[in-house]
């Protein structure tokens, strides 16, 4: 079909399409002033997507903000936050509103979930896509009931956000109180330990002991290596002695005593060898002379004696030393080392102290910190603009309604001519008798020849010279 001969058809039957079209949009404007009108209350809601907890100040990881405002919206449409907006109204409550739900499910199921479901069929969740705005729209019947419902439902969400903050909060916080005791028990215990091997052992400061003790044992090392040296030396003099070199001792050399009675004996031995060449040797001099160097040389050997008898005590006294230094030295690195043992047991007993005081004194700040988030009423959200009651209804939209019923009008008029031509079908141009026949058309008569041509004959026209086909000539 062509566009003329639909023009045509449109022309013949346009009664049928204006019909149409005008009880269209006649039955589409009535219906929609008889339509119940709604009304839809807005509330507005600001989040805090960046997550900064009001007590620790942690910021949640970026990677995680994607999916947030969609949580957000869930929980808002989800049946628990409805059911606080149900306690929250009491509209279960009513007599009026419990014969509603007899009649609508014969008393089958519960009256709050009933309601927390038809709230939710007239509740919408938009949120915005360049801020961190949500708003929560109702539509309802009564706008003033609208705006309560929009608002109880910006109230609900906010509660249930915060609950699932501070139940987590409050469980993390019962649980660290438990932890608490234990852990309190723990370091209580490692104390006591630590306490009673110090009485045990007497220790009362390791450190300071040790550093005593050890300083001693340095002490007694630079003692025995003394007392050793004097002992080898004097030990080298005894034998020098008894190798018969005593005149060449140092100690028979340094005596003054028998230096002096050297150097008499060597007088009395000159003054003799002098009376020898003068005197016999039964002279009264020579006897008194050979007297003299006798009792010298006896006093020589006296003092000799004695300063031998001297170096070989000073030798015994100085082995007995070295043995005595020896003796405490090795006393007193059995004292170091067996302090060491203690200290190094110490240690470990005061390790373990620290570890219980460490891990009680983490489990306190953290149970602090959760039992101030598990009381904490701060929100990362906030009321932006509550609900009001409308002043304008929402739906119908009347203006919009006609408007579609003028567009859908013209559609069905269409419909209707196409469907009516079908059923009564007429030749209505000399195209439409081409077809039918399928016979070229040599003229038309118009009853209207002398009228000038109208602007329908015109579009008919050029579009019958559109469609004639022109004769093909070959060579």
């Amino acid at each position: 079909m062509s566009f003329s001969q639909l023009l045509s058809i449109l022309m013949a039957r346009k009664i049928i399409a204006i019909w149409v079209f005008c009880v269209t949009v006649l039955v589409t404007t009535v219906v929609s002033f008889l339509l119940p009108k709604s009304y839809t209350a807005t509330a507005s809601l600001v989040i805090n997507s960046k997550g900064a907890d009001p007590v620790t100040g942690l910021t949640l990881p970026a990677t995680l903000m994607p999916g947030y405002m969609a949580t957000q919206v869930d929980i808002i449409q989800s049946h628990n936050v409805a059911l606080k907006v149900v306690a929250k109204l009491g509209v279960a409550n009513s007599d009026a509103a419990k014969a509603t739900f007899e009649k609508a499910t014969n008393g089958e199921g519960n009256i709050n979930d009933w309601f927390a479901d038809r709230f939710l069929q007239n509740l919408s969740v938009k949120p915005s896509r360049s801020s961190d705005v949500i708003e929560i729209g109702y539509e309802g019947a009564d706008p003033v009931f609208a705006a309560d419902l929009a608002n109880a439902f910006a109230e609900a969400y906010i509660n249930t956000n915060l609950q699932m903050k501070t139940e987590p909060a409050k469980q993390a916080a019962a649980w660290f109180d438990q932890q608490i005791k234990g852990l309190r028990q723990n370091v209580e215990q490692a104390q006591a330990k630590l306490s009673a091997f110090q009485q045990e052992n007497g220790i009362a400061f390791s450190g300071e002991r040790m550093d005593t003790e050890a300083a001693r044992l340095s002490e007694l090392s630079s003692q025995l290596v003394m007392a050793q040296a004097q002992t080898y030396d004097s030990t080298s003099r005894q034998s020098q002695l008894k190798r018969g070199s005593a005149s060449e001792s140092p100690e028979i050399l340094a005596n003054g005593l028998i230096q002096g009675l050297k150097s008499q004996l060597v007088q009395a031995e000159t003054r003799l060898n002098e009376v020898s060449q003068r005197l016999g040797v039964n002279h009264p001099q020579y006897q008194a002379a050979q007297s003299d160097v006798t009792s010298l040389r006896d006093l020589i050997r006296v003092e000799t004696a004695k300063t031998s008898n001297s170096v070989g005590q000073t030798a015994r006294v100085s082995q007995q030393k070295e043995a005595e230094i020896n003796a405490s030295l090795a006393q007193q690195k059995e004292r170091v080392l067996k302090l060491k043992s203690q200290h190094d047991e110490m240690a470990v007993l005061e390790r373990e102290v620290e570890g219980a005081q460490r891990m009680y004194d983490n489990a306190l700040l953290r149970f602090g910190q959760t039992n101030m988030e598990s009381q904490s009423g701060q929100t990362d959200v906030s009321v932006l603009n509550p609900a009001i009651a409308p002043l304008k209804h929402s739906s119908p939209k009347i203006m919009l309604n006609i408007a579609l019923s003028v567009f859908l009008g013209g559609l069905l008029g269409i419909g209707f001519v196409l469907v009516a031509e079908m059923f009564d079908r007429r030749v209505r141009s000399a195209e439409d008798l081409r077809q039918l026949l399928n016979m070229p058309v040599l003229g038309e008569l118009s009853r209207h020849a002398k009228k000038s041509r109208t602007f329908k004959d015109k579009v008919n026209q050029f579009f019958r010279q559109k469609n004639t086909k022109k004769p093909v000539i070959s060579f």
